[in-house]
């Protein structure tokens, strides 16, 4: 995703991660690999629930959020979604540009919601 993250940007996209680590641990990540978008941090997993990425798998410490990708319009509205059932699933590049292709999303614009 950082790779490709300057063309979606320029396809009109903002890309965001939501993770559920500690915001210490992001940062010093953010750091060290100088993340070309936002990271949210969501210690609650209240978005992630939310989202119906949260895996519960057992105790809280070994839950996990599912890989997951979702583009949403500047209006708020999911106009793409894709939940993994493992975690090594991730949507292609392809796929990413077409759907963002098919939104066109102009440059700059920003979720209302």
């Amino acid at each position: 995703m950082a790779h490709n993250s300057p063309e979606y940007t320029k396809l009109g996209a903002q890309v965001v991660s939501v993770v559920a680590q500690s915001s210490d641990a992001v940062r010093r990540y953010v750091e060290e690999t100088g993340l070309p978008f936002n990271i949210l941090v969501d210690q609650s997993r209240e978005v992630l629930k939310a989202y119906g990425v949260w895996h519960p798998v057992g105790l809280d410490a070994w839950n996990i959020a599912r890989p997951s990708l979702f583009i949403v319009e500047p209006t708020g509205a999911i106009r793409y979604s894709f939940i993994a059932d493992r975690q090594d699933e991730f949507p292609t590049h392809e796929e990413i540009n077409s759907q963002l292709h098919n939104l066109q999303l102009p440059t700059g614009s920003e979720p209302t919601g």
